[in-house]
């Protein structure tokens, strides 16, 4: 029996503490001996991240058990933190530790062994961090980005690449690391080519990002480290994401010189050939170092993600064929060791799971099941794939997530309340992987749009430079055109939008909030709220973002009123509507002295907020307690300035 109740107001069966509890999942997944192996987070267990793996046998056991959390903080948003490899001592694998930060081995033939550190202790917490680990050509050595900390300021960091000796020596000694090479202020650790004579890296200098332009090095590898550099691919306005060996002379690379991430070959000799030559995305921006968007299966065939999604690409016709799976949004983690495919990927009702493919039939098996507590499917919404035009005319690709409850119907007449919701990055992509917070508000009669605003990955190069010095324009924009033509076709009641987002998407949020009226209200997540704060000289962010402004703002002090002008620290005043603030207290992307300002601003303006901060926090929350608090926060708030009742939340108090 269906019951008739206001939107925003009908009982879920998906409660906050089920949101968060299947919030974590699979991250990363490869390929070694035979064996898959991959990374997962567990939110019940404050966040850590665990290694497993799956034998020959079919069993699925977990390689280091807690309190071992298996993740790192180079560039702030980590990099794969492990490699399996063949040694002296048999097959091991090399992972890094969250709470030090530093590098430690396992020997994986030894049935009672312990992991064992290699790399030295640092002075102060965290000053070094390693990321991208891969083995040296002889097995002796892991190779990776190290990070050091050389000052107070969050962009006191400088980067090399390094070879930690697997028997642990420089756990003691930190003069017996070795220092390969430092060719650039950002690199991606070293990949040996098949006969170890070579390697190959990509590099990039501020002020651009990854996928602003990145450089292909090669070098002769000698007794030393390396020998000079050459650069073989790249350039100020060319950006290489993925390197793979093919022989002994040439490398396949992803890059854009055409405006599209596509497959090129490059060769020891300098020539460049590109491989497919298409209007379509192989690639993505390096938000984290070992992403991987394609994998070689043999004889000239790779497996790819287009759009997101698998692919086969046959060299000889320069044919690219979808694989039909039953999941549909993948992440950058593609392998293949020439008889399985394997990849993390999930869809609109699923989590993100281990999918292998055989590289003959293509046949996909799921290997890890689903969280504990997923809802039915019949509670989950089913996002529709839509284009709306934005006011410069630009089309604006966004996911509509209608309310969706079965047991659930609205008065006649009635519109729902829309969440406009905003990715971060802004560089990045909304993915339409099951989402639990979202599932949260639609099963309650509250419906969601995702928005891929100007700026936004996946859609090349032209489109990602559309937000180039707009940055709270163009993004703000296009939301809010979305927002509206919902309202007007008669799918939202435009008396109750609201906009919310994390990091990049928490200052859309407070940007949008100050500028625009279409918003009833607004929760921002761990933003950015004060860009000359954010900015490289303002010490509010650390090194890796540190000059992203240049590019979504403006150079500075070229651009300095600019940055006061749009920045929401200085529109307190201007605010469209009441806003939540959710922070963590340890977050060096976001760091919370720009929420505590913002909030301060607030106070006896008569405008209804919430700032709510959580210890033990980073960037984007990760502990069950967190996103069940910060869950429930929000709906209360939604309920209090949309105008419907809930049950079984507290109510959050708001403050003027």
């Amino acid at each position: 029996m269906v019951t008739i109740s206001p939107y925003g107001a009908w009982n879920s069966p998906i409660d906050a503490a089920d949101a968060a509890r299947s919030g974590g999942g699979v991250l990363t997944a490869d390929l070694h001996f035979g064996e898959v192996w991959w990374t997962e987070s567990r939110p019940e267990e404050g966040g850590r991240v665990a290694l497993i793996r799956r034998a020959a046998d079919g069993r699925t056991l977990e390689v280091l058990g807690a309190p071992w959390n298996v993740r790192n903080r180079v560039h702030e948003y980590g990099g794969k933190p492990w490699a399996v490899f063949a040694g002296d001592g048999g097959k091991q694998v090399a992972f890094t530790h969250w709470d030090d930060q530093r590098v430690y081995v396992l020997a994986l033939d030894e049935p009672d062994a312990i992991p064992k550190p290699v790399s030295p202790a640092p002075e102060r917490p965290h000053g070094y961090r390693y990321s991208d680990l891969v083995a040296g050509p002889d097995g002796r050595e892991v190779w990776c980005v190290r990070e050091t900390v050389i000052g107070d300021s969050r962009v006191d960091v400088r980067r090399d690449l390094v070879a930690l000796p697997v028997a642990g020596t420089a756990a003691q000694d930190a003069d017996a690391v070795r220092v390969l090479t430092a060719t650039h202020h950002f690199l991606t650790a070293p990949r040996p080519s098949p006969d170890g004579r070579h390697v190959a890296w990509i590099g990039w200098e501020h002020p651009a990002m990854p996928w602003d332009g990145t450089e292909l090095c090669v070098a002769e590898i000698t007794e030393d480290g390396f020998g000079p550099h050459r650069v073989l691919a790249g350039g100020p306005s060319e950006s290489v994401c993925q390197l793979r060996w093919t022989d002994d002379d040439a490398l396949d690379v992803l890059t854009d010189p055409t405006g599209w991430w596509n497959p090129h070959r490059v060769r020891l000799d300098g020539t460049s050939t590109p491989l497919l030559d298409a209007e379509v995305e192989i690639g993505g921006p390096l938000w984290q170092l070992g992403a991987s968007w394609f994998a070689p299966l043999g004889d000239g065939r790779h497996v790819v993600l287009r759009g997101g999604r698998p692919a086969l690409f046959d060299e000889s016709d320069h044919s690219l064929v979808d694989i039909e799976t039953p999941l549909t949004a993948w992440r950058a983690s593609l392998a293949c060791d020439g008889h399985t495919i394997v990849g993390v990927a999930g869809g609109p009702h699923s989590k993100p799971a281990v999918v292998a493919l055989d590289v003959e039939t293509l046949t996909p098996q799921i290997l890890t099941g689903q969280p504990e507590g997923l809802p039915d499917a019949a509670y989950l919404p089913l996002p529709e794939a839509r284009v709306f035009t934005g006011p410069d005319g630009q089309r604006i690709p966004a996911a509509v997530y209608p309310p969706t409850n079965p047991d659930f119907a609205a008065p006649d007449g009635e519109l729902p309340p829309y969440l406009v919701h905003v990715h971060g990055g802004p560089t990045g992509q909304h993915s339409t992987v099951l989402d639990p917070t979202i599932a949260y508000f639609t099963s309650r009669g509250i419906g969601v749009v995702a928005v891929d605003y100007g700026g936004s990955s996946g859609y090349g190069r032209a489109f990602r430079e559309r937000l180039r010095e707009s940055w709270g324009e163009v993004d703000v924009a296009d939301c809010a055109a979305v927002a509206q033509a919902l309202a007007d076709e008669g799918t939202a009641d435009p008396a109750r939008l609201a906009i919310r987002g994390g990091s990049a998407g928490g200052w859309t949020t407070a940007a949008s909030l100050t500028t625009v009226s279409v918003y009833r209200c607004g929760t921002a997540l761990f933003p950015i709220l004060d860009l000359e704060g954010w900015s490289g000289s303002g010490g509010e962010t650390h090194d890796f973002e540190s000059r992203y402004l240049d590019s979504l703002v403006g150079p500075l002090p070229e651009t300095a009123q600019r940055y006061r002008d749009r920045s929401p620290i200085h529109h307190v005043d201007r605010l469209a509507g009441p806003i939540l603030l959710l922070q963590g207290l340890e977050d060096e992307i976001c760091p919370p002295e720009q929420s505590d300002r913002f909030a301060a601003q607030l106070e006896g303006r008569g405008i209804p907020f919430a700032y709510l901060t959580f210890e033990g926090e980073q960037h984007g929350f990760r502990r069950f307690e967190t996103v069940q608090t910060a869950l429930r926060a929000e709906l209360s708030f939604y309920a209090q300035t949309l105008g419907f009742q809930v049950s079984g939340v507290p109510t959050l108090q708001l403050r003027r």
